[in-house]
């Protein structure tokens, strides 16, 4: 709890709401609270004049600013009146679940009565870290108390075993005991056992089996065209069951890929006809969403679509990481333990490679660079249909020149415009629109010379604007 008398500034009420979050997760607490109108030392109600619902950042009303800043989302609320003829205010803060609460990409804590940086403090973070992992919907259960037989029945539970590449026990009770070692299930003796949501989520026969879970299976619709009218495709089909994640990935990218248009590549690294989307890219993509998903949010689960001229991959849920900073950025996942499974599973690439090989490989197949685009709820990556240069907008421009820049710095290179040229698939005669595109980007700012005393532009280097 806080105390305050007529502080409402708009980034430290924000950094509060982020330490208040996670001591009251930490803490095992019900709520965090600011409380205005009462006098931190004395513990004094004196009254206030704050009016957090008045207060705007620039036009914005400042609940609404808070509210995209925080991630992941989190409920706050605003309560007044009077105590003793005092005006108090008070704002009330769901604790953290799952994951820590940051404000504008930075995670705070209460050490003390004090608010710091998370990161400061290790060993802080660690206990706020275990605490989550105890309360994280991983390991949440999917159905309980079901017998060995059933739980066989409702896990295909040789596919755990292939993809982990073991040997599959020669007996019912081996495949259990390693399911509950992998935390798949909960033994509760007697030949009864809890199937997590982890379990279930990856590996389930069938995810209509679990009410809570049915809508949390992927789905994917072909449509005719450049919106949504007409579907020519949609699986899993009715009469086909929603297979957990790891169970039915590999028929699910194979059938999304099949799906994909051929697309004539003249571009230095291909020759001949391929598929419009690279491969490896939708094979990323898909296993991110899957992993990076709000859990919380019910009702709504994965979701890939295919028009004419685009591809997106959706799923439940704000990144937990600035979207400019995919490609650089250490990974992180608001369901780790689902994310570690996938990887030791070899369903996605390795850590902190993800967003990096997509990039990559759109970059071989010379296509428009990756969007990334947030709504209120979700996160949505879309791929983009060969297109020429001519045909692309400035902010289409804009995001390849960038996405370039920080792969070419995280792979220890600069941006040039000689890489930028050959990144758009420009002649060395086309030296003045790489340039162009270059200013572009750097009056974004998202890209700054990498030697700003440098007076050459034909030889000047860029890196990104974090760098």
């Amino acid at each position: 709890m806080e105390f305050k008398l007529n502080d409402d500034e708009p980034k430290e009420v924000g950094e509060y709401i982020s330490a208040l979050a996670n001591a009251a997760a930490l803490l095992g607490k019900d709520a965090g609270y600011i409380v205005w109108g009462v006098a931190d030392a004395a513990r004094q109600i004196v009254g206030t004049q704050v009016d957090p619902r008045a207060r705007k950042v620039g036009n914005e009303p400042a609940e609404t600013w808070w509210a995209h800043l925080l991630r992941p989302r989190i409920e706050f609320r605003f309560d007044e009146g009077e105590i003793d003829g005092q005006r108090v205010v008070l704002l009330r803060v769901q604790p953290a679940d799952s994951y820590p609460v940051a404000f504008h990409g930075t995670e705070w804590i209460r050490i003390g009565s004090a608010k710091k940086k998370l990161s400061d403090h290790p060993g802080t973070e660690k206990q706020l870290w275990q605490v989550l992992a105890r309360r994280s919907f991983e390991g949440g259960i999917a159905a309980s108390a079901v017998d060995g037989d059933r739980t066989l029945a409702l896990l295909d539970y040789p596919k755990f075993f292939e993809l982990a590449k073991m040997a599959l026990p020669s007996n019912r009770s081996g495949i259990l005991d390693r399911l509950c070692v992998e935390l798949l299930l909960v033994g509760l003796g007697g030949d009864r056992f809890d199937i997590t949501n982890l379990g279930a989520l990856l590996f389930a026969r069938d995810l209509r089996q679990f009410d809570s879970l049915r809508r949390k299976a992927v789905r994917f619709v072909r449509y005719r065209g450049k919106s949504r009218v007409e579907t020519l495709h949609e699986w899993p089909e009715l009469n086909q069951p929603a297979k957990g994640y790891a169970a039915g990935f590999e028929d699910l990218v194979q059938y999304v890929n099949d799906q994909s248009p051929r697309n004539e590549v003249l571009g230095a690294a291909l020759r001949g006809e391929v598929r419009m989307y690279p491969p490896r890219a939708v094979r990323e993509l898909v296993a991110n969403a899957l992993i990076h998903q709000d859990f919380a949010l019910s009702g709504t689960g994965p979701m890939i679509e295919m028009f004419d001229d685009r591809l997106e991959v959706s799923n439940p849920g704000l990144p937990v990481i600035d979207p400019l900073r995919f490609i650089d950025h250490a990974p992180r996942s608001r369901n780790e333990r689902l994310a570690d499974l996938m990887r030791r599973l070899h369903i996605c690439e390795e850590r902190g490679s993800g967003f990096d090989k997509v990039v990559f490989e759109i970059e071989v197949f010379q296509l428009p660079a990756p969007d990334i685009r947030l709504d209120e709820t979700h996160t949505h990556v879309v791929l983009f249909a060969h297109r020429d240069l001519a045909r692309m907008d400035k902010a289409n421009r804009v995001r390849a020149c960038y996405q370039h820049c920080c792969l070419r710095y995280v792979s220890s290179e600069v941006m040039t415009n000689t890489s930028l040229r050959d990144r758009l698939g420009l002649a060395e005669a086309d030296y003045p629109v790489a340039s162009r595109v270059i200013r572009e980007t750097v009056g974004g700012g998202l890209i700054k010379p990498a030697d700003p005393t440098s007076r050459s532009r034909k030889y000047a280097r860029y890196v990104p604007f974090w760098a």
